[in-house]
Formats: structure tokens, C-alpha cells, sequence
């Protein structure tokens, strides 16, 4: 995209936030056209006087083409929310970052991810269900994200890698470095088997103000938020906050009534959080797959993921569309066995969301397409087509 390093240029600008670049975008059509502009073309386009002077006064300080250099020499790739790499759901928080850069591979399976986070010092317990969660998940084909940090995000981390799984790290800091040091061999690790993902520019170090903005898009790019001891108190409650505020959903593991360590989870169980006991539960309340189970009953294991949760659902059931109208024929077409955002799937189908929400209500009662969380889709399972038939 030849206007990325436009939009990496900008991202450096302090006080340039998503709604900004939005106007920006939308105002001058491209970010080149932004990142050239006047002084009195900025203010123009709705911007204040600081703000326009700080774009004006950062094309004596930055070169785009420069920046995009320094990313490659370190082995960083950059994206933006128009981009393919970008996760689908952070597209739609309320304030995604314009920019991401990550190290490793942002692939689309990723979409089926679930988030696993906790406390710092976990107890044997915590840990031992913190393993065998991720484990499991990661082996029935779903990206475990997790902050990279000491306690339950390494140990998720390392299990899902353990198994032959994805998983992606979100850190709060420039990729340039590692945080926490002792995760050095982790954050390399996890570049060959999924990501490591900032939205902050390499030199950037965390501070206190950074995690929290951080789990964000932790549980912003997920399909909801597991929870494995926390105590009151803990930074592990953003984290729910954001996902609660972004309509994901929030499991808990239950613990000891006598621990400190579960005092935030069982509260959260109490007040209204799934309590989760086994990762079918997870499994279950988003509708996903399992595919480790199915591929145990048939005597063998996923060879791949991908490959996996396409066979779950298979081309045969998919394709059979001879009683549908052309319409929803041509709309099957960009569904998968990965949720899909209506937003997303109007622009992939170039029709007006009226248009795509109503021809999905239609394929929903003929059992075509599931509807999986909030506004997003995928093809209905075959044991589901076969119930309506």
C-alpha cells in the first residue's frame, strides 16, 4: 500500500488520535494529500491550530520514507486499519490505533482467538489452569493472545506454543525491546508460531499509562476474555472492563473462596461472567468448533489449523446453494467457517448493510449462516444444516 508510510508518518504526530485520522482520511481522501497539506489547509479540514502545526512542523523531523526503512532494518512490518493484516475486530473498538506494527505473522485464522490473562504471581493452581486452557484451545485450532507479561501470560503463551498452536503477544512498549526481560526467549519464540504486537513506535518504552490501553486491544481483537486469577485490585480488571465495554465476552475461572488470588474472578462469576471449567466451555458460548475432539474420535490430531477448521465445516455442505436466491448465493461466497463483521462483509460484497442484514436474517432461518457474538457471521456448521433439512 503506497500510502502506508503516510500513515506511519502521521501516527508520530502527538495528539493525532483514530478520530482524527478518520477525519483526516475522509477529508483529503488519502493521507498523502493530509501529510502534504498547508497550514490553512489542516485548519480547513477541521483541525486546531496546534494540532495543524504539529503536522507541518513534523515534516521537517520525519521522513516517511525513512521510517519505513528503520521498520524494515529491524525486522518490523507495519500495517494500517485499511490494511489485510489488521485484526478485523480492533477495526471496530472505539478507538483502534491507525497504526500497528508487529514481528511474525498475522494470519486470518487468528480471527477465531480467545484472550488468556491474570496476575503476575499466580498460585500452582492458577498456573496448572492457565496451561491446560491454553492447551487446549490453541489444540482445537484457536489463537491464544495474551500480554507477554510474568505469570498467566507467559505460562498461556508458552502452552499454546507447547502444543504445536498460534498465539499472539500484545505489549505495551516498541517492538524494539522486551518487556519483561525474562520473557526474551518467549518473545522470539512466539514471532515463529503467531505475533508479537504494538501500537507504539520502536523506541517507545511501556509505562504505567501504556498496559492499560494495551489490554484493549487485547481484548479488543478477541472473541472474548478468559480470566485465570485475578485479585481485587489487580491490572488484569481493564481488561475485563474493555471487554465488557466491546461487547465481548468474559469467562472466569472459579477458585478457592479462601484465596486472594480468585477474589476478582469469583466476583466476576457472581456478577454475571461465564465460569469456566473446561475449555468446551469456551468453546460452547462462542460457537466455535472443536476440532481437537474430532480429530481425537477419528484416531488422529490437526495437521493444521487452517486446515482443520475448514474441514470442520466441509466445501460440500458449504456450496450447496440451489435453494437460494442469487443474491444470497453471491453472499455465501464471502463466508467462511471464520466470523466475518457485517461491516466487513458489505464491503466485500459491495452492498449496502440494509441490503446484507436483511439477506442474512433469511440465510439464518434456512440454517446457512450462524450469527457468532456481536454482528459477526460465519457458514452454518453441517450438523446445523442437517437439523433444518
Amino acid at each position: 500500500m503506497e500510502d502506508l508510510k503516510y500513515w506511519l508518518a502521521l501516527s508520530l504526530i502527538p495528539q493525532l488520535g483514530a478520530a482524527r485520522f478518520r477525519h483526516l482520511e475522509s477529508y483529503f481522501g488519502d493521507l498523502e494529500h493530509a501529510w502534504r497539506a498547508g497550514l490553512s489547509q489542516l485548519r480547513d479540514a477541521g483541525l486546531d491550530s496546534r494540532t495543524a502545526q504539529e503536522i507541518v512542523s513534523g515534516r521537517d523531523r520525519l521522513n516517511p520514507d525513512d521510517s519505513m526503512e528503520s521498520l524494515a532494518r529491524a525486522g518490523v512490518s507495519v500495517t494500517n486499519w485499511n490494511g489485510e493484516n489488521y485484526p478485523p475486530r480492533l477495526r471496530h473498538i472505539s478507538d483502534p490505533p491507525p497504526v500497528l506494527y508487529y514481528i511474525g505473522e498475522i494470519k486470518p485464522e487468528d480471527e477465531c482467538s480467545v484472550a488468556i490473562v491474570g496476575t503476575r504471581n499466580p498460585t500452582s493452581y492458577g498456573r496448572e489452569a492457565a496451561g491446560v486452557l491454553s492447551r487446549d484451545l490453541a489444540s482445537s485450532g484457536i489463537t491464544v493472545v495474551s500480554g507477554l507479561a510474568l505469570g498467566i501470560d507467559g505460562v498461556a503463551h508458552r502452552a499454546a506454543l507447547d502444543c504445536g498452536g498460534r498465539t499472539i503477544a500484545v505489549v505495551a512498549g516498541g517492538l524494539d525491546s522486551v518487556y519483561p526481560r525474562e520473557h526474551t526467549d518467549l518473545f522470539r519464540r512466539i514471532q515463529g508460531s503467531g505475533a508479537v504486537i504494538s501500537e507504539h513506535p520502536l523506541g517507545m518504552r511501556p509505562d504505567p499509562r501504556s498496559f492499560p490501553r494495551r489490554n484493549r486491544l487485547i481484548s479488543g481483537m478477541t472473541l472474548g476474555t478468559v480470566v485465570v486469577e485475578a485479585a481485587e485490585g489487580s491490572g488484569t480488571r481493564w481488561t475485563v472492563y474493555q471487554a465488557l465495554e466491546q461487547n465481548r465476552e468474559v469467562f472466569c475461572v472459579p477458585g478457592s473462596i479462601f484465596s486472594p488470588a480468585s477474589r476478582f474472578t469469583n466476583r466476576m462469576i457472581k456478577e454475571g461472567a461465564k465460569l469456566v471449567a473446561d475449555y468446551t466451555d469456551i468453546l460452547e458460548e462462542l460457537n466455535l468448533p472443536d476440532v481437537a475432539a474430532d480429530e481425537r474420535s477419528k484416531g488422529g490430531k490437526p495437521s493444521n489449523q487452517t486446515e482443520a477448521l475448514q474441514q470442520e465445516i466441509t466445501e460440500q455442505e458449504y456450496e450447496n446453494t440451489e435453494e437460494l436466491e442469487p443474491g444470497e448465493a453471491s453472499l455465501m461466497r464471502h463466508l467462511s467457517g471464520q466470523p466475518l463483521h457485517v461491516d466487513d462483509l458489505c464491503r466485500q460484497a459491495g452492498l449496502p448493510i440494509a441490503s446484507v442484514t436483511s439477506m442474512l436474517t433469511l440465510l439464518e432461518l434456512k440454517g446457512k449462516v450462524e450469527q457468532i457474538g456481536s454482528m459477526h457471521y460465519v457458514k452454518a456448521s453441517p450438523e446445523l444444516l442437517k437439523e433444518k433439512r
